[in-house]
């Protein structure tokens, strides 16, 4: 098992995340129409008020001290009742398959207690399976699904309750 580590992301590695969103970006074009702009890189909007605001919690993945990519925790929620929400998750494909984002999402969970929504774009069938697989080990039968739209695109929605951690 790699050695898997979450780290805050500072103001000062905010640059670090947007570069990383231009692979994410990549990813998502294979099932949303994202399209290149004229210099070779997607049209991502500026994120200034996303990371100013204070709920908004970024962090850097790392696997073996190696940078392997990011997640967000916000409270875009879309779900009534929901606190938290994972913005982003972004694991770099030669990272993927080997536990980095069932450790990140488990990670989060236990630093974040409390009312829970994750959601995928019904249109990725990775995040599909994925979250289909890791839900039930995460959080057991206690989730309900949710079906809604967000930007337009069909949306699967968990819900659900992070415990706090048990002294």
């Amino acid at each position: 098992m790699p050695a898997i580590e979450l780290h805050a992301a500072h103001r000062d590695k905010l640059d670090t995340i947007e570069n990383l969103m231009q692979f994410y970006m990549h990813d998502f074009s294979e099932w949303l129409p994202l399209k290149l702009g004229e210099h070779g890189f997607y049209n991502i909007q500026p994120k200034t008020d996303y990371w100013r605001n204070p709920a908004t919690r970024p962090f850097l993945i790392k696997v073996d001290g190696e940078l392997a990519g990011f997640v967000t925790v916000d409270d875009d929620v879309h779900i009534e009742g929901a606190e938290h929400n994972i913005g982003y998750l972004f694991v770099s494909r030669r990272f993927r398959g080997q536990g980095v984002a069932k450790f990140v999402v488990s990670t989060l969970l236990s630093r974040f207690p409390g009312q829970w929504q994750i959601f995928h774009i019904d249109a990725n069938p990775p995040a599909r399976r994925f979250w289909a697989k890791v839900m039930p080990q995460l959080a057991g039968d206690e989730f309900t699904l949710h079906q809604r739209p967000v930007d337009g695109y069909p949306c699967t929605f968990y819900r659900f309750q992070s415990p706090q951690p048990s002294s």
